[in-house]
């Protein structure tokens, strides 16, 4: 670290001079800062964004990827060992945070298919001679969450187990009561279809990643390629929530109270995922109603739903009745602002896995272990960060976000107070494609970040890359993802509603949730050489000093509330065809023009301010009145569908899982065909955007010294 903040201290001298030197431009002013303290932003970004390196990233990803590290094990306690002596290294106060949470493992899956004779398949995934990792101890394949269960049954295939795929499968009068059903990966959360299979009666769900996806017909299998094995499985939850199950919207911390498990949305039948050659297998013996259009997938067989006349049998144990509750481990690294402590930036990764985890997520885990290091390069010199900043590690996420979601249920009165920004990393660097999303209100910070940041390869920036990526004009910007769910984002976005972003670089790759998630696959496939890695912490590092000490917390609310306009005019064209009153809409509309024009007006007024230094007492009043702006569309009885997810701008699809519904409070009542209900909704969210409009004009006020 000495050698470390030697270098900061010169790079930190030499980009100061050389600002110092330009004109003071407000073309040159980051938002948020005003014109001195934006050039000691430039120089000290410039000055530790060389702290995140490939070498170190490589050598946390190989620390990081020797075993399996499956939430509840052993494994999982070293990763966590390991990540705390490396941020304790770094000068930070690091502590870690353990819950008792319901985490059931599966003790023994065993699949048979029965037809013509009886053959036991192997469920397991082969080692790879190339990959030392993938031919060490596994977790058992099964999902988690599973149920416990020994079933025998006709095999019936629903395609990808959607809610509409039943209904072709009605039409046909084919029923899932009392089968097994088969589906295959994709185009839903894996819980989705573990919930509807249930509801319809099937005794056991098998899930497979079909070759037409992620397999050979996507491009060469690992090791020769990327993409997933024959024998390759894709493990994770059925688990449709978030946190413990049995302390829903409350932390499992000693002596809380327990939901019982009967009573939890945890499936009740078991729920295993399976190769497709295993797939393959069964579906030989399948025939049945003719298959639907579109019901083909890549495997060299003709596919058909059934039912039977092959069966199968099915068998998974648990450790439910012996060892269901299980210790998990969150780590945090806290670095104390100067200026304004009890304001409070989070950028977490989740450290747990199905396998070695490299992409998903140990690559998180680097990212944010290399932001640290870039941040703690900047303190050496005496660069300390004015707001506080959390680098945290997560446990359990892959079994329902669970430990972030335990952190924000426990600490939720100071995060809804203080917090500024969660910063996401989850699949942080598995290919060279840049791609970003979170909050509306942090997109265009994302975006400014990332045209300082060099492009790994030499071809620019970051977002200069990005943009030739995605081919589009210069009036517009790269298109960046909405916060639905499925990550640990949603217990700061979706339950308390804390702006949240998230970035990483991805590629082709078939190797999620199984053991070739490995050390090897991302040496050759992934990141060789980890420059993406490093570049991912550079975005960190720089998200997060900009957060932290911006004089105006750098929100854009004009960009979320023209986010916000397609969204209306969508959903009304929805109602027109129903013959349902579209006034409700129309006056939301009004009133995100109303967020819009406020938050033009503030914009104006800070960087009007900002051309000198602001007041302390300024600076305190306007970011209070910031912080609560998005805290506005949090509604504490929650969504319809599900009190735990509050916010009324975005949210996970209640009927499939990873697609993200807009605006979900007005989504979910025209779904459930109730007029009245959505119009409820409509003029709930409108006043909240009022309510939103209004903070935004206190902060004006704030701004210009006036007050409330």
């Amino acid at each position: 670290m000495k050698t470390l903040g030697r270098a900061v201290a010169l790079a930190f001298t030499v980009q100061s001079a050389t600002l110092s030197a330009q004109p003071a431009a407000s073309a040159l002013r980051l938002p948020g800062f005003s014109t001195g303290t934006t050039r000691e932003q430039r120089a000290l970004e410039q000055a530790v964004l060389g702290i995140p390196n490939p070498v170190s990233a490589g050598t946390h990803m190989k620390a990081l990827t020797t075993e399996t590290h499956v939430a509840g094990t052993p494994a999982q306690e070293r990763t966590r060992d390991y990540v705390n002596r490396q941020l304790k290294a770094l000068g930070f106060d690091v502590t870690t945070k353990t819950y008792d949470v319901w985490l059931p493992h599966a003790t023994t899956v065993k699949l048979w298919r029965l037809w013509r004779d009886t053959v036991a398949l192997d469920l397991s995934e082969p080692g790879v001679p190339s990959d030392p990792t993938s031919g060490l101890p596994q977790y058992v394949t099964a999902n988690g969450q599973t149920a416990a269960g020994d079933v025998t049954a006709e095999v019936v295939f629903v395609n990808y187990g959607l809610i509409e795929d039943y209904a072709v499968l009605d039409s046909l009068g084919v029923s899932v009561q009392g089968k097994i059903v088969l589906a295959r990966y994709g185009r839903s959360f894996r819980g989705i279809k573990a919930r509807e299979a249930e509801k319809r009666g099937a005794v056991g769900v098998l899930i497979y990643s079909d070759p037409l996806d992620d397999g050979f017909t996507q491009g060469d299998v690992y090791p020769e390629g990327p993409m997933r094995p024959a024998r390759g499985v894709q493990r994770g939850s059925v688990f449709n929530g978030a946190g413990d199950p049995t302390t829903p919207g409350w932390p499992s911390v000693k002596g809380a109270k327990r939901v019982p498990l009967a009573e939890t949305p945890v499936p009740k039948i078991p729920v295993v995922p399976i190769a497709y050659a295993n797939a393959q297998a069964l579906m030989d013996g399948i025939r049945g109603a003719a298959l639907p259009r579109g019901w083909q997938g890549g495997m060299p067989v003709r596919y058909h739903v059934g039912p039977g006349p092959m069966q199968a049998r099915l068998q998974v144990e648990t450790d439910a009745a012996t060892k269901g509750f299980k210790s998990i481990h969150n780590t945090l690294a806290t670095v104390r602002g100067t200026e304004y402590p009890d304001e409070i930036i989070v950028i977490g990764a989740h450290r747990d896995a199905w396998g070695p985890g490299a992409a998903d997520n140990v690559s998180g885990v680097v990212s944010v272990i290399e932001a640290a290091r870039a941040v703690a390069a900047g303190i050496k010199v005496g660069k300390r960060p004015k707001r506080t900043i959390v680098f945290a590690t997560w446990d359990a996420e892959e079994w329902g976000l669970v430990g972030s979601s335990e952190y924000v249920e426990e600490d939720s009165l100071r995060l809804s107070s203080g917090g500024v920004a969660y910063l996401n990393q989850d699949g942080a660097a598995s290919g060279t494609a840049f791609g970003g999303g979170g909050s509306p209100s942090l997109r265009a910070l994302l975006r400014s970040v990332v045209r300082d940041v060099p492009d790994p390869k030499g071809r620019g920036t970051v977002y200069d890359v990005w943009r030739r990526q995605v081919a589009l004009p210069d009036s517009l910007e790269p298109p960046m993802g909405d916060p639905g769910g499925g990550s640990d984002f949603a217990g700061f976005y979706n339950h308390l509603g804390i702006p949240h972003a998230d970035w990483g670089f991805g590629g082709p790759g078939g190797v999620y949730h199984s053991a070739y998630d490995s050390y090897d696959w991302m040496t050759r496939f992934g990141d060789p050489g980890f420059f993406f890695h490093a570049a991912a912490g550079r975005i960190g590092a720089a998200m997060a000093l900009r957060l932290a000490n911006a004089e105006i917390l750098p929100y854009d609310y004009r960009e979320f509330a023209r986010t916000m306009r397609p969204y209306v005019a969508s959903l009304a064209r929805a109602f027109g065809p129903r013959g349902w009153s579209v006034t409700p809409l129309d006056s939301l509309a009004l009133a995100i023009d109303a967020l819009e024009t406020s938050a033009t007006q503030f914009a104006a007024a800070r960087d009007r301010v900002l051309a000198n230094a602001l007041p302390r007492s300024v600076q305190e009043a306007t970011n209070a009145e910031l912080r609560k702006v998005e805290r506005a569309f949090v509604r504490p009885s929650g969504l319809a569908s599900r009190p735990w997810y509050r916010t009324l701008i975005y949210a996970s699809d209640v009927d499939n899982g990873y697609s993200t519904m807009p605006l979900p409070g007005i989504g979910e009542a025209l779904r459930a065909g109730d007029a009245t209900r959505a119009a409820a909704e409509a003029r709930d969210l409108a006043e909240r955007f009022r309510a939103a409009a209004r903070t935004v004009d206190a902060a004006t006020a704030a701004v210009q010294g006036r007050g409330r």
